[in-house]
């Protein structure tokens, strides 16, 4: 599949059930509402989708259920999150004979790889694959920055496509531009910099709090890459509360219980996370019910035609 590089690609969660055990198919009813919502891809076991908490078995598991329901609407993409390089390899090659449609790539967890080290890395498992991958960017998480001058001795990989950017200096969208023009897509990963990085030329939008508020955050996405800011404002400040959601350690069990607040899914995580209980839950689930009780109507699209790459 040609994948479609621009607007939204939801970072899925994986569904599991009260025991830990897998829910399949609350996966892929998840992925249906977000295809129905507009969605441009999947992206599937990132961050968000607990992948280091899986065993091999249970990945291949989770992508094969997605890409059977997906079946060729939407691209679906693997996240590659090992300790090596050699994992990053093999992980790889097995996802591309699974069929995904491309890969997001992080760096090698746990060591903290300097610039020529991490450029290693990603020329090396881009060479053992075919398939189109998405550079994901995230020093405040991995403690690994991959800056524009490093992206700039990449440029000459071709299979290296797309930046997430989330290094939560929205000045990046521009230095890359700078530096690199239309080289490489960039996607917004930071939720709370969405329309920022929108506006400063972000090609789309990698999104997490987005899961349990799908059609607010498509239509957020096109106003804004459509230049209708004024219509985005009010639902951008709406959202920005949920937003904030996407960038705390917990993040992931603070999406999981807008996901089951909103009925798309259930809160249970795979230990060490444990969900959420007393002052914090309470807490979180203000923000949370605040904004489905604030639900605002969309804003209707322009008639102009939206912002092209």
């Amino acid at each position: 599949m040609t994948i479609p590089w621009r607007d939204v690609f939801p970072a899925m969660t994986t569904q599991f059930r009260r025991d830990e055990s897998l829910d399949l198919d609350a996966g892929s009813r998840h992925i249906e509402t977000m295809i129905a919502s507009g969605a441009s891809g999947l992206v599937m076991l990132g961050s968000l989708g607990e992948n280091a908490t899986l065993t091999a078995a249970e990945k291949r598991a989770v992508i094969a259920a997605a890409l059977e329901t997906a079946a060729g609407r939407v691209p679906v993409i693997a996240t590659v999150v090992e300790t090596s390089t050699s994992a990053a390899i093999g992980y790889a090659r097995e996802m591309e004979r699974l069929g995904v449609d491309g890969l997001m790539l992080l760096p090698a967890m746990i060591y903290r790889a300097d610039p020529r080290e991490t450029l290693l890395h990603y020329r090396a498992v881009a060479r053992a694959t075919q398939l189109p991958i998405i550079c994901y960017n995230n020093p405040l998480a991995y403690h690994v920055d991959i800056t524009p001058a490093m992206f700039v001795e990449l440029a000459e990989v071709s299979t290296l496509v797309e930046i997430k950017e989330s290094s939560g200096d929205v000045r990046r969208i521009t230095d890359l531009k700078n530096a690199l023009g239309d080289r490489y897509v960039l996607f917004a990963g930071v939720d709370d910099l969405a329309l920022e990085s929108a506006v400063l030329g972000a090609d789309g939008w990698i999104a997490g709090i987005g899961l349990a508020f799908p059609r607010e955050n498509q239509r957020l996405w096109e106003l804004a890459v459509a230049g209708a800011i004024d219509a985005a404002l009010p639902l951008y400040r709406w959202f920005t509360p949920l937003a904030h959601l996407d960038t705390h350690v917990k993040f992931v069990q603070y999406i999981k219980l807008a996901i089951q607040s909103a009925g798309l899914g259930a809160e249970w995580v795979r230990a060490p996370r444990r969900v959420l209980i007393g002052e914090e839950r309470r807490r979180i689930l203000g923000i949370i019910e605040a904004g489905l009780a604030q639900r605002p109507k969309l804003p209707p699209l322009p008639t102009r035609r939206r912002r092209g790459r």
